[in-house]
């Protein structure tokens, strides 16, 4: 039998083709996966023991800069306390904080947020261990700064230019003394690195003579641990110490669970891809059976078990698995060395390193691609093993009886009922809670509804059918009967796109929905024209705020500062300090009661929640504890509605900043005359002195900036879920293909009465388009349905939540389905046009 088995796959080499390569995408997808996840985790891993090769102990300080109680990191006499510890060879303090350069045209060299600027540390010798210098030396002078090789090349600086860095305060130059190589984080990250002279660097981002963090290098044949023991003893309680190797392993063990997530977000794809190939292969297997019904009677007629006829068909599916798997594994070592390069269309910087190829991207690759091949292919066995000695008299293939269609049609709808109560269910109970009622029913509704696609393919074809007879005559009577003529193979071959459809209308849905909320709340919040904020997310300066405060044609400016204000005994309340009689000018403050000009008097407005919660009303007075423990006692002069940009309280900046050590600004909001304008806009960014760090987005910026990553995340959904969707149209080749070569004889009777081959061809083309238009439809219903329910579980986290169902989308799935049906329809209708009558009709 096993023989038989290899047999039959050298003789269907063709038919099985679309199996292999919906088993060899899903193994490539797998395999690629997890080749890509070993060889970044290799990668990164070596690098971190790179960093901590020369590190004996890493010291890192938690102390709070802001609090006068205690010291604001690790002092100088601390460093030299480490210096006499035996075995220690040298000391390196570290302060670091954000810096930013910028190239030619003026744009922020790297991303934003790993743009890192440190201190040059050197040693003996002049050297500083974790740089190596490619040109020039390391800054010893106030005007100073040395740059990362890669950030120096891509702003075209040499040794002796004068750099533009830009902090969170005003821009300004340095003198480029050096350039260096590193394996810093931030530069591995795609982001830059700058050193300043360690005094300038203290007084930057910390306090003159202290450090953040400390690296203590170890003398030849010195122990780690002594040493480590010796500087624990000697470091104050907001410091703690770890042996470098220590440091490095929690780094790789960091890393092991950052790229943890991104694997299983890519298996999870990969699994939805191998669940649609499912039923491709299921299909060509139950064609091929079908087309050997004489023959496997036959076998049975002359003594094949049952068991054997079942055997027979699983080893086929295991020869073409293991076909495919080995293919797919080898396509899979391509995509992950694609995906490594990939990463740097997003500024991400990968480690060099070998490709890793362990055992178990071989072994899952191999296992999955078999094992989903056979599971495919067991149903299909069964039916063959059914197939009576009998049939082998008859050329007639073996039908579905009455009775399975009944049954398989009852459990179908009790499946898709189980399934539709849980999701309405987890829509009424909303939360986290809901979403999971929601996950579980969506399982059994899409199982449900997959059984009941052949019994739904007959009444939904039915509508269109006259849509195809009016303009495409005798083809589209013929595609209409051709569709439903099987019902199992159209709903096997439309379930594969309705899987694919479903997801990614739902996610559209969703997106979309939430895109427009935001959207919205943006639009109906915000008044002001410019929103300016640092590239790296980080506050911005008070300096910022004075110049925005004088520039030219400016009519309001406001700051949304973080103000910390204590009520009562350890309740801690979020507040924004803001600039009475420009907030309202800004932002869109909806006041209920009391008059919000009353800020300017040092009274506080309240949000309608904050006010409802805690009792108070206007006219209130508020015990209040500030940050440096001064307490005061204020007002409530307003209480307005709430809203996603105004926090619970508002306060006047100048009540707040006589307590607060440095303001933290995170955005400020401007409005000037004439509105949004080019040239608007070059009078902030000049009043900001050109400072590359800083971003002035206009109206559009600014919802961009809250509903761009929505957009941004719906398309990396739909690239991946595109490998689903692939192996979906092979279906539609895989079924059209098979159902043409099963038809010989029908077509070349239809060409020998007259039907030509231009509606051959449109025949089978008008089949494909309402098979995949089907199977859209039938998703795109189930898509905006889970969209549904899963939006009623978010929606009371956002504002203004309105369920809005992307019609123009949707359309465009629409016309993808049919475009996806002419395409497969290609290969398959030039062959049903090219069959010879005379041969067509004799064959068997």
């Amino acid at each position: 039998m096993f023989r038989t088995a290899l047999r039959n796959v050298f003789a269907h080499k063709a038919r099985l083709l679309m199996t292999v390569l919906a088993v060899m995408l899903g193994v490539a997808f797998v395999s690629g996966t997890l080749v890509f996840a070993d060889t970044l985790s290799n990668a990164f891993r070596n690098q971190s023991a790179k960093s901590y090769d020369d590190v004996a102990v890493a010291v890192t300080s938690y102390a709070n800069p802001d609090d006068p109680k205690e010291e604001p990191g690790l002092s100088r006499k601390t460093l030299d306390e480490i210096s006499a510890v035996d075995g220690v060879a040298g000391v390196y303090g570290r302060v670091e904080g954000f810096a930013g350069v910028a190239d030619p045209d003026g744009k922020l060299i790297g991303v934003g947020w790993s743009n890192k600027g440190s201190n040059f540390t050197p040693g003996e010798g002049g050297k500083d261990t974790a740089y190596t210098f490619t040109d020039g030396s390391g800054p010893v002078k106030d005007d100073q700064i040395a740059l990362d090789k890669e950030s120096a090349t891509k702003g075209e600086y040499q040794v002796g230019d004068r750099v533009r860095v830009a902090t969170n305060g005003p821009v300004k130059e340095y003198t480029l003394s050096g350039v260096f190589t590193t394996e810093d984080g931030a530069v591995n990250a795609g982001g830059s690195l700058v050193l300043f002279d360690t005094a300038v660097a203290q007084k930057q981002y910390l306090k003159p003579g202290y450090f953040e963090n400390v690296t203590v290098t170890a003398a030849p044949g010195a122990s780690d641990a002594k040493i480590l023991d010796a500087v624990k003893r000697l470091l104050p309680d907001t410091a703690e110490a770890q042996t470098g190797q220590a440091l490095a392993d929690e780094q790789a063990q960091q890393i092991e669970q950052g790229l943890g997530s991104l694997k299983q977000i890519l298996l999870g794809f990969a699994g939805i891809a191998l669940f649609v190939g499912i039923f491709l292969i299921s299909n060509t297997f139950t064609m091929l059976v079908a087309q050997r019904t004489k023959e496997i009677a036959l076998m049975r007629a002359v003594g094949a078990s049952r068991k054997q006829i079942t055997r027979s068909v699983l080893a086929e599916a295991a020869v073409v698995g293991l076909v495919a798997s080995v293919i797919g594994f080898v396509l899979g070592i391509g995509l992950a060395v694609g995906l490594r390069s990939g990463m740097a269309a997003f500024e991400m910087k990968v480690p060099d390193g070998p490709l890793i190829l362990s055992a178990t991207p071989v072994l899952a690759a191999i296992g999955v691609g078999v094992l989903i091949t056979m599971f495919a292919a067991w149903l299909p066995g069964r039916r063959a093993a059914k197939i009576p000695p009998v049939a082998a008299m008859s050329s007639v293939h073996a039908v579905a009886t009455t009775k399975s269609l009944v049954v398989r049609n009852s459990i179908g709808t009790a499946i898709t009922g189980l399934g539709a109560a849980a999701i309405v269910a987890g829509a009424s109970t909303g939360g986290s809670d809901g979403r999971m009622y929601i996950g579980a029913g969506a399982f059994f509704a899409l199982i449900g509804v997959i059984i009941l696609i052949p019994l739904l393919s007959r009444p939904v074809i039915a509508l269109v059918r006259p849509l195809l007879v009016g303009p495409f005559g005798v083809s589209g009577k013929l595609a209409g009967q051709n569709a439903v003529r099987n019902p199992r193979r159209t709903g096997a071959t439309a379930s594969a796109l309705a899987i694919g459809l479903t997801l990614v209308t739902g996610l559209s849905v969703i997106g979309i929905t939430v895109g427009t909320a935001i959207d919205k709340m943006t639009t109906d919040n915000i008044k002001a024209d410019y929103m300016v904020s640092m590239a790296n997310g980080g506050d911005l300066d008070q300096s910022a705020l004075t110049a925005l405060e004088k520039a030219k044609g400016v009519t309001a400016v406001s700051p949304q500062q973080d103000v910390g204000l204590e009520v009562g005994a350890d309740d801690f309340m979020s507040a924004s300090g803001v600039t009475p009689g420009a907030i309202q000018q800004v932002l869109n403050v909806d006041v209920v009661s009391g008059d919000i000009d009353s800020l300017a008097k040092g009274q506080i407005a309240v949000a309608e929640k904050t006010a409802k919660s805690r009792g108070w009303k206007t006219g209130d007075s508020v015990n209040v504890t500030f940050t440096d423990e001064a307490k005061a006692t204020v007002t409530v002069g307003a209480v307005y509605k709430d809203s996603e940009f105004l926090s619970p309280v508002l306060i006047d900046t100048k009540v707040v900043n006589p307590h607060e050590v440095k303001p933290y600004i995170p955005q400020i909001f401007v409005k000037v005359d004439g509105g949004q304008t080019s040239a608007n806009e070059k009078v902030l960014i000049d009043a900001l002195g050109d400072n590359p760090a800083m971003t002035v987005m206009d109206k559009q910026d600014i919802r961009n900036e809250f509903g761009g990553a929505i957009n941004t995340m719906l398309n990396i959904m739909y690239g991946l879920l595109a490998m689903a969707l692939i192996i979906a149209v092979l279906g539609v080749v895989n079924t059209l293909a098979m159902s043409v070569f099963e038809r010989q004889q029908e077509i070349g009777m239809l060409r020998a009465i007259g039907l030509d081959r231009r509606r051959v061809k449109r025949m089978v083309r008008l089949e494909a388009v309402v098979i995949s238009v089907f199977g859209a439809v039938i998703g795109i219903g189930l898509g905006s349905f889970l969209g549904w329910a899963i939006g009623e579980t978010i929606a009371e986290e956002i504002p203004g939540y309105a369920l809005v169902l992307p019609w123009d989308r949707i359309g465009i799935f629409l016309v993808l389905a049919g475009l996806v049906g002419v395409l497969a329809a290609l290969w398959p209708a030039r062959n049903a046009a090219k069959l010879n009558m005379l041969n067509a009709i004799k064959t068997e």
